[in-house]
């Protein structure tokens, strides 16, 4: 054998030695470290280090490992290659691909390494150039945009990912300990579990990052493109689905400035359930509406009851009232911080979550008391996103619309019956209508003075979700019912077909109607009212909730 085949020879059994050994953990003698986010990646190459990994490294990040004390070899001395065109290319380059892609368990691959001096890299950590973070500002410039796509690093992730029987990827800084922990436990292995969770970690951030460079192009055609890319992320386990059988999640939608549970704080309380989180949603929702002190009770994703008040505390007794068997075991938010007062009527009855922006210690120690009560802080209010979408799921697809949560102005509706509403009347159909646009429909809400005394909800005909509203009333009231409902609102979410409807209510007391209008019997309705000397308003806006 000559001299240069024994060379050869010795560099393929070299570089061979990084195959899985019998239990498919393998050792990292080299790692290759690029990242955007540089949190945590000095002390990641300090332990890699210290362990007698030889590091790769690009740029900024060699900087920063070099003043941390690390000793760094420049990818371009790897390759042979400087980087080019201000930087776009410095890592696609088929000598790192192949240290990255080669099979170490293929003789032929490693032999193609060894003849051409190339050596296996047996880590990779690269994470991305911040796109998302750059378009969230609206006003971004871009060309500015274009350039934080990533080319060079998603195709390493991808490489090394693809590879994974052979080379570990790291694209999260929330994985170094991890890593590092079991690097040092098992002195410099790396197990095959943890490559192909590491695998699956890098391929669902690359397809995130895709998504969100495919979702910022087409919003330059059309606000329904032809293709919708969309990642999601999982937030929360939570106890149980609608019902306890079935296993759930909440995610939210990557790259999204805000969900549902963003900037709030579990203070107490049994894991959040499926049920939980919809509630919640509809409460603080519905909640966000109100400028005054506001109590939203909610039960099946619809309120059962909705009050504002000079205080909160009298804003969650009024609402409470609505319908007290409905609000127990319901979803309540609140829009001011609980107080001892609040806090003691919520203990006195069973309510399954409470959300605040606030509370004070007396009130949250009164609360805490019950084990099963699901306390949250709501640390800043959310508002709803520019441009946020409504999703429904069906059967292998997904509708998805515009968010109905522009407000409806007074500006914009029209008093068309003959007997004009007083300005207390406009403020009740007002609150009415605010309550009607988030009740499931067909939707019925009477309210007066501030709060609910009746909603119909979820009925497949409009007369019998008035009904079911004059009936919850009677039913909570008894016999204070007749006079709560003298001189109430009543507001519908769509127009009413028919007369019948705004007569059920005024013969139980209603002397103003808010409806959006439409029929081909307006006529008819409005003149029923004003037989009876009943304001009617227009809204000329639907609010149906499917």
């Amino acid at each position: 054998m000559s001299d240069t085949a024994a060379d050869t020879s010795s560099e393929s059994a070299a570089a061979t030695d990084g195959a899985a050994d019998a239990n498919g953990a393998i050792r990292v003698r080299r790692a290759l470290i690029s990242v955007s986010d540089k949190t945590g990646v000095a002390d990641f190459g300090k332990a890699l280090a210290a362990l007698g990994v030889e590091i790769l490294s690009t740029g900024g990040t060699a900087t920063a490992l070099r003043d941390a004390g690390v000793e760094v070899t420049d990818v371009a001395e790897f390759t042979g290659q400087e980087e080019i065109l201000d930087g776009r290319v410095k890592t696609l380059h088929p000598r790192l691909h192949a240290a990255l892609l080669a099979r170490r368990d293929e003789a032929e691959h490693m032999d193609v390494l060894a003849a051409e001096a190339i050596e296996p890299i047996d880590l990779v950590a690269v994470n991305l150039y911040p796109f998302e973070q750059t378009v969230a500002n609206d006003d971004v410039d871009p060309r500015t945009a274009i350039e934080n796509i990533d080319i060079g690093g998603p195709t390493m992730i991808r490489a090394a990912a693809k590879n994974h029987e052979g080379v570990a990827v790291v694209v999260k800084p929330e994985a170094y300990d991890a890593v590092c922990a079991e690097l040092e436990e098992s002195g410099g292995e790396i197990s095959a579990t943890t490559r192909h969770w590491l695998a699956n970690e890098a391929f669902a951030q690359t397809a995130r990052y895709d998504a969100a460079i495919s979702r910022w192009f087409s919003t330059s055609y059309e606000d329904f493109p032809e293709h919708l890319a969309v990642a999601y992320e999982k937030v929360l386990d939570l106890s149980y689905g609608e019902n306890p059988h079935q296993r759930a999640a909440l995610y939210s939608e990557a790259g999204a400035r805000t969900h549902i549970l963003s900037r709030v704080q579990k203070l107490h309380g049994k894991a959040l359930s499926f049920n939980n989180v919809l509630d919640l949603d509809a409460a603080r929702s519905l909640c966000a509406d109100f400028e005054a002190p506001a109590c939203v009770i909610v039960k099946h994703n619809n309120p059962c009851g909705v009050a504002i008040g000079a205080t909160l505390a009298e804003a969650h007794r009024k609402a409470r009232a609505c319908d007290p068997m409905s609000a127990y075991g319901g979803v309540l938010a609140f829009n001011r911080p609980i107080d001892k007062e609040v806090a003691e009527e919520l203990h006195a009855t069973f309510v399954e979550v409470v959300i605040a922006p606030g509370y004070d210690d007396e009130g949250l120690a009164i609360m805490q008391q019950k084990e099963p009560i699901r306390i949250l802080g709501e640390e800043e209010p959310r508002r709803t996103p520019p441009g946020e979408r409504d999703y429904k799921k069906v059967l292998g697809g997904v509708l998805i619309q515009e968010l109905d949560d522009r407000p409806d102005l007074r500006e914009s509706m029209e008093a068309i019956s003959q007997t004009k509403p007083t300005e207390a009347q406009w403020d009740d159909m007002l609150f009415a209508w605010t309550v009607c646009r988030r009740v499931r429909s067909n939707a019925i809400v009477i309210a007066k003075d501030g709060a609910t005394l009746g909603i119909g909800a979820g009925q497949m005909s409009r007369v019998d979700s008035v009904r079911l509203a004059v009936e919850k009333c009677r039913d909570a009231r008894g016999d204070d019912a007749a006079a709560l409902l003298a001189g109430s609102a009543l507001a519908s979410d769509a127009y009413f077909p028919f007369a019948d409807g705004p007569e059920l209510g005024i013969q139980a007391g209603v002397t103003a109607v808010i409806q959006p209008g439409g029929s081909i019997r307006d006529d008819e309705v409005v003149a029923a009212c004003d037989a009876l000397g009943v304001a009617m308003v227009f809204t000329h806006h639907r609010h149906f909730r499917h």
